[in-house]
């Protein structure tokens, strides 16, 4: 399966607690919990190139599948992962404690971001 494509928030659920508990201060959490971020994905093979922009914050990330590499977070801080693709449509990862699920269904993906026991989802259609 190829991810490629461009996808925009269409639901969330959990923004606030989840961005609290990952350390967002509380007015970027404000400015962003109603912005509908656009995410593009370019796969080429096994790697990935992820641009996520959210009003005029843009974070760009690149990673090969099963290898490790440096991931942006939300809050702008760059840790080590490794994104394993589970089946044919989900890619997953964690790092500093957070686990993250993209399953890809046709024009949709369903993102989930747990930490302890917050659960923040978000609901993107292809455009």
């Amino acid at each position: 399966m190829n991810f490629s494509g461009k996808y925009q928030v269409q639901t969330q659920e959990n923004f606030e607690a989840f961005m609290k508990a990952a350390g967002l201060p509380d007015d970027l959490i404000q400015k962003g919990k109603d912005i509908k971020g656009v995410s593009e994905i370019v796969q080429n093979g096994k790697h990935f190139k992820l641009t996520i922009t959210t009003g005029s914050k843009v974070i760009q990330n690149e990673f090969t599948l099963g290898e490790e590499c440096e991931l942006e977070t939300l809050t702008g801080e760059r840790v080590k992962a490794v994104v394993h693709l589970e089946g044919d449509n989900k890619l997953v990862t964690t790092f500093k404690g957070i686990k993250s699920v993209v399953e890809f269904n046709g024009d949709t993906v369903i993102s989930t971001m747990t930490l302890g026991d917050i659960v923040f989802k978000r609901i993107s259609k292809k455009i």
